[in-house]
């Protein structure tokens, strides 16, 4: 009885996302409705063949296992630079700017290297020939959704640099939601830390559903693009992948990853310092403000048993974005805390909110483990506000004619990303 419940939640939130995005339509008579169709059903059988199937669930948990050994060679390097700042959780406890931000650094530089050697190219080739033979799509917009799995929203059109300045206004929207519904390995690697903790178990079964997640985003990406902006010009079916090397041998891939990885943690280590600031800022001015003088704090705090104390963002996102997270099948009693996660991830970005995620977790303040595979799957992406400006100026810099048909289609991308997301995470929860 569950497991129907659970599939027919699913399915409700499917067609309530499938619905926002049809409202949002460019051209709602354009919608290609066997390629939104085909691209549910991608993610469908993906699904169960992670999730159900034993044979595809032992080689995703064996990639899993690759990811968990990462941290672990991670922690070695790690360790040399800051000794028992990493060892000594006793006395310092566990920093993030320790534990965490160097992953992003180590995985970059990996990454690179296999990009180097050619491997990254061919697992994406793979993925963009299943999408380009079912969809029907063009070869570069798949090549990009498909090189998202693995790569970041400003690193994964390098692959198709040379296309960009004559991509249709669709294709450059498959593009930016692409982009904006999956996140890159490097970060992926700090989320398996953040959320599995120091436990291998816990680790394995986080990266299991984030690798999940990244694959299944990846056909919604499309579908959601083709809904927001359907594509009524001729395409390119080619697939080739760009050759272009990131340095002239091994070595120099491995120290311009390991650049780009520090650039990136640099940012995402700034970016958490200044929004956690400006929250607890707004969370004085809301709490010692509003909700003092209004008394709406004393409110707060006995409708919702204590959950929230006084009146903040928390509070508002959990208001704002519930009916979201019922929409994914989180269950009453998570709503609140759930919505206020998704409202982090959406108006912040995802790192703050898997930071939550893996806070109100280990506290035991959510403790459903569904509830927090479902939001596993959907924070799962870059779409945020600041992610509009990251593409507009990293991809507008690989093809400068387009950046104001980027500039354009900003918010609505935003959008696709999201929807991407909660799609997922959709799919997800009629099968755990």
């Amino acid at each position: 009885m569950d497991t129907l419940i659970n599939v027919g939640r699913g399915l409700l939130g499917i067609a309530a996302f499938i619905g926002i995005a049809y409202a949002f339509s460019s051209n709602k008579k354009a919608i290609p409705w066997r390629l939104v169709g085909v691209g549910m059903l991608l993610q469908l059988i993906f699904g169960l063949l992670v999730l159900q199937v034993d044979i595809v669930r032992i080689a995703v948990d064996a990639v899993g296992t690759f990811f968990v050994r990462i941290l672990e060679f991670n922690r070695a390097g790690a360790e040399f630079l800051f000794g028992s700042l990493i060892t000594n959780t006793q006395s310092f406890g566990y920093l993030f700017a320790f534990n965490v931000l160097p992953t992003i650094v180590f995985f970059s530089a990996l990454t690179s290297l296999l990009f180097y050697l050619g491997i990254l190219q061919k697992i994406v080739f793979a993925f963009a020939w299943v999408m380009t033979r079912t969809m029907k799509l063009s070869g570069p917009e798949s090549l990009s959704a498909s090189a998202n799995i693995f790569l970041g929203q400003t690193e994964a059109p390098l692959l198709i640099r040379h296309y960009l300045p004559t991509m249709t206004r669709s294709e450059l929207m498959a593009v930016m939601v692409g982009g904006m519904a999956t996140i890159a390995g490097a970060v992926m690697v700090a989320y398996i830390g953040m959320l599995g903790g120091p436990s291998p178990e816990g680790q394995l079964l986080f990266a299991k559903h984030l690798l999940t997640a990244s694959v299944l985003s990846a056909p919604a990406a499309l579908l959601t693009a083709k809904i927001l902006v359907p594509q009524t010009e001729e395409v390119n079916q080619d697939i080739s992948v760009s050759r272009e090397k990131i340095g002239s041998n091994a070595l120099e891939a491995i120290a311009n990853g390991t650049s780009d990885g520090l650039q990136l943690a640099i940012n995402v280590g700034a970016m958490l310092l200044v929004f956690t600031a400006f929250v607890a800022m707004a969370n004085w001015i809301l709490s010692a403000g509003v909700g003092g003088w209004t008394g709406l704090n004393s409110w707060i705090a006995s409708s919702t048993g204590g959950q929230y104390a006084e009146f903040t963002l928390q509070y508002i996102f959990g208001l704002l974005f519930a009916p979201v997270a019922w929409l994914m099948g989180i269950d009453y009693g998570q709503l609140m805390i759930s919505g206020q996660i998704i409202g982090e991830k959406t108006i912040l970005n995802e790192f703050y909110a898997y930071g939550t995620l893996a806070k109100v977790k280990d506290s035991g303040a959510l403790t459903d483990v569904r509830a927090q595979i479902i939001l596993t799957y959907a924070l799962c992406g870059f779409s945020n506000i600041a992610s509009v400006g990251i593409q507009i100026g990293g991809i507008g810099a690989l093809a400068p004619n387009q950046r104001t048909t980027l500039a354009q289609l900003g918010m609505k991308a935003l959008l696709g990303g999201s929807i991407a997301c909660f799609l997922t995470a959709c799919v997800a929860s009629m099968m755990i």
